[in-house]
């Protein structure tokens, strides 16, 4: 019965339905000896919408720690002593090489991420200038993760042909003030409205085994599968020393596969992204999940930690029968 439920909830999918949140808690909860059924049919999904091409990515965090916001995951948090080295808004220069860099090793597309509550007016200057440059100089796609934006932030990178909006979720709205206090869940849905409302296009996802239970993570999936995201980021928590968290037991595998495979039933268009914790927290860097409704994967490190070289990647998506 699992296996023919699964079937129709992904011809619901193949038919423009659609599943609805009843039918998606049922998937998340499928029997242990049909999740391989569930797997396969999130890839075949993937593949009928987006074919065999995976989405490289890669980020630079131009600004690194003492960040104003209290989320109890992040070492870049000024209220936590985690030991990670702090840096200011870099020179454009700088940046366009690894820019030009992240090119040459086929990247698609290039992340700018500040760690901060929103950036002050002169410092977006700065960021503008660095994606002035980057537009003129090497030719990549560029997108953003600068925290809370105004509509004339949003409307100003729109002009400069940024394409993508990053702001993560983070979790479900049940589990949020547990995550963060000086900000609320509201707070990011009203940036991920600017951002959309200025003709951007949205990324947004979250991290799941900050202790939130597997409803939780169904209920961050339903709040994704109503925004309709162009692209979703699902990062698996690496617990930071000296953070709350930092005692955090690892997610199961399977809990890992469930969620990003029920994700693709509800979002059969978007890029599904595996982000941090892809090299760390998973048994084959990603070959599973990249079979079982991800699309996409950043490479070559993250915001406080290393990744997998470019080419290692490539010869990882390769491997499994995906373009990258």
């Amino acid at each position: 019965m699992s296996l023919e439920f699964i079937k129709e909830c992904q011809e619901k999918v193949f038919s423009g339905i659609g599943i609805n949140a009843i039918e998606a808690e049922k998937l998340l909860n499928i029997p242990e000896e049909n999740l391989k059924d569930l797997a396969i049919c999130a890839n075949e999904i993937t593949q009928d919408f987006n074919g065999k091409k995976v989405d490289v990515e890669q980020l630079n965090n131009i600004k690194k720690n003492a960040c104003s916001e209290d989320c109890t995951f992040c070492g870049q948090s000024a209220f936590f002593d985690t030991g990670i080295e702090t840096y200011q808004l870099p020179q454009p220069e700088e940046v366009v090489e690894k820019a030009r860099k992240a090119k040459e090793e086929g990247a698609e597309s290039y992340c700018l991420v500040a760690a901060w509550r929103e950036p002050s007016p002169k410092d977006f200057e700065k960021v503008c200038k660095i994606i002035s440059e980057i537009n003129n100089k090497v030719g990549i796609s560029v997108e953003c993760s600068l925290g809370f934006l105004t509509p004339e932030q949003a409307k100003k990178l729109k002009e400069l042909k940024v394409k993508r909006y990053n702001h993560n979720l983070e979790t479900a709205k049940s589990k949020f003030s547990e995550i963060c206090t000086t900000h609320t869940y509201e707070d990011r849905l009203e940036t991920l409205g600017i951002a959309r409302d200025a003709g951007l296009e949205l990324c947004t996802g979250g991290i799941i085994g900050l202790g939130e239970t597997r409803e939780q993570r169904l209920e961050l999936a339903l709040e994704l599968g109503r925004l309709y995201p162009e692209e979703v980021t699902i990062n698996i928590l690496v617990a930071m020393p000296g953070t709350p968290l930092e005692l955090q037991t690892d997610l199961p595998n399977s809990e890992i596969v469930r969620i990003f495979s029920v994700v693709r039933f509800l979002l059969p268009e978007s890029v599904i992204k595996i982000s941090g914790g892809r090299e760390s927290k998973l048994n084959d860097a990603g070959e599973e999940l990249l079979q079982s409704g991800a699309n996409g994967i950043i490479t070559e490190g993250y915001l406080t930690m290393g990744g997998n070289e470019a080419g290692k990647d490539r010869q990882m998506i390769e491997k499994i029968g995906l373009k990258a």
